[in-house]
């Protein structure tokens, strides 16, 4: 089984027609913009997001356990090698997620 190291950083075009590595750049895209209580028919789905409003490090900290639990529940074809966070003036959080694909 061959693997492939990708960064996902923000949010692009979807393709309705992808490869499995472009399926599973999509859902981990998703996964991290979604969170959780968003999504009608399953509550859990996505990225509990309560942390947003502690200081930095802890919302870093907390922030990261919980993008290696969702991805590891809703994504199991890749595998979170790195993350990282890019922050803004705003004081705004955006983490970069370097992960392994599984093919």
């Amino acid at each position: 089984m061959a693997s492939r190291e990708m960064v996902i950083t923000g949010a692009e075009e979807i393709n309705f027609a992808p490869g499995i590595a472009e399926e599973v750049v999509q859902n981990v895209r998703m996964i991290l913009s979604t969170p959780v209580w968003s999504v009608p028919l399953d509550r859990t789905f996505g990225i509990n997001v309560e942390m947003l409003d502690k200081p930095t490090p802890d919302a870093m900290a907390a922030l990261t356990s919980e993008i290696y639990m969702a991805l590891r529940k809703w994504e199991p074809r890749c595998k979170v090698k790195n993350i990282s966070f890019d922050g803004d003036i705003d004081g705004r959080l955006v983490p970069k997620v370097r992960i392994e694909i599984n093919e």
